[in-house]
């Protein structure tokens, strides 16, 4: 059983927003994440999807990019972005979900020796800058929520499991310094954290860091070439 993650993908099946329009690496970008994914992952695997799922501003908008990536092999596993505006109260988004497919809010989930915890986070300020007051309100909220989700995979973890955790927004700042995020992560001794958000050729591109032990994977899509990143 192996993980893979990829996040961002923006899918607009329902949504007339051609994500063409920001380069050529999004010029039919899911045919290309389909067929590396189908190349890769088998029925047993995992794959993470960090957020920005879909263009759809409400649910039932969303069922058909959601059925598109339940029609691809694995169990998927996925988190809100700050794009996902169709991710309405957490039970009617798990009624709708494909089989073998979950989505964590404020919780996690154990599949063999793995367990999963995540939330979609929040921009980390720069050293020095003044966070305006309803970003620092958010900010503290997605703090709250992601050490809810990692307490609920510290009851669920048993010895020897590894601990992966998702966020949307990268978990520091542009300098990699510390967040109350990261000291969460290296805190409830995660081993890995798949993060996406990021953008075009100006944004951050160092694509794996290692800090305070934890490993962590930037996997926007066209940061990855449309592949999918293998994980664990």
């Amino acid at each position: 059983m192996s993980v893979y993650a990829i996040s961002d993908p923006h899918l607009s099946f329902t949504e007339d927003k051609p994500m063409s329009v920001f380069g050529a690496v999004w010029e039919n970008h899911w045919d290309e994440i389909s067929a590396d994914w189908r190349a890769k992952v088998c029925d047993d695997d995992i794959v993470l999807i960090a957020g920005d799922i879909s263009w759809a501003m409400y649910l039932d908008d969303a069922v058909k990019d959601l059925a598109l990536i339940g029609e691809l092999p694995g169990t998927k596993i996925l988190i809100r972005g700050n794009h996902d505006y169709w991710w309405s109260g957490i039970s009617k988004v798990r009624a709708v979900l494909p089989p073998a497919t979950y989505c964590l809010q404020n919780d996690a989930v154990r599949i063999g020796r793995r367990v999963f915890a995540g939330s979609r986070g929040w921009s980390v300020p720069e050293t020095g800058a003044q966070q305006k007051p309803e970003d620092a309100k958010i900010f503290e909220r997605e703090v709250i929520r992601m050490e809810m989700s990692l307490a609920a995979a510290d009851k669920l973890r048993q010895e020897g499991d590894t601990l992966i955790a998702m966020i949307h927004y990268p978990p520091f700042n542009s300098r990699y310094e510390s967040s109350p995020f990261t000291e969460l992560f290296r805190r409830y001794g995660v081993s890995k954290v798949v993060y996406g958000h990021l953008h075009g050729a100006e944004s951050r591109a160092e694509l794996t860091r290692d800090k305070q032990g934890v490993r962590y994977y930037l996997t926007s899509c066209d940061k990855l070439g449309n592949a999918l990143a293998f994980i664990d």
